[in-house]
């Protein structure tokens, strides 16, 4: 009779391996749950504001009015301004002023609802922006003032994130229109919070 040799792996290898398996998956899974959060937030912030900056550039350069609002459909042929940022929001050259997409104002960028699970709060019940011919921000426009600060949050709330900072994000738009994305932790809380 001829001994023939199996190949295989013996019960202690693969006990092992699925040992090795296990512990990798119980670490990786929920650092890649925080991974796609941080993502979300980061897109979500780093779109409010880009519109901002781009909002400005264009007023300066088209020597007219634009304006950031947000709309409950963004995607519409004539969007509406009103609603939450979150549903998405538009950008328009507003040349009567009117915080209203009509007559000849022109859409320059849609930007469709945000990713599930990220919320924007904003200070007060104002939902728009706008900037001024010369790029400035308008301080009031028909007797609203516009959007100040934006806190964006989701379900992790205001708590220390990725390099020390927080999970949350605040935008905040000055008076001149400058916008910019604050990230510690007391920075957050001193707007709000979430």
């Amino acid at each position: 009779m001829k001994n023939t040799k199996q190949t295989g792996f013996t019960l202690y290898e693969l006990l092992t391996t699925m040992l090795i398996v296990g512990v990798v998956l119980a670490i990786g899974i929920p650092n890649m749950r925080d991974f796609r959060q941080n993502g979300r937030m980061t897109s979500t912030a780093n779109d409010l504001h880009s519109s901002f900056h781009q909002a400005r550039s264009e007023a300066a350069r088209a020597k007219t009015n634009i304006t950031i609002c947000a709309s409950a459909d963004s995607t519409l042929a004539v969007p509406v301004c009103g609603g939450q940022f979150e549903a998405g929001w538009v950008m328009f050259e507003d040349n009567d002023a009117n915080m209203t997409v009509n007559g000849g104002d022109v859409v320059l960028k849609r930007y469709p609802p945000v990713a599930n699970g990220v919320v924007i709060t904003t200070a007060g019940p104002n939902d728009y922006f706008m900037y001024s011919s010369t790029g400035l921000g308008r301080t009031e426009t028909g007797g609203q003032l516009p959007v100040a600060t934006m806190i964006l949050c989701d379900d992790r709330g205001n708590v220390v994130g990725p390099g020390g900072r927080s999970a949350a994000r605040v935008v905040v738009v000055t008076p001149l229109g400058r916008a910019t994305v604050l990230r510690d932790i007391d920075q957050v809380a001193a707007q709000g919070g979430c």
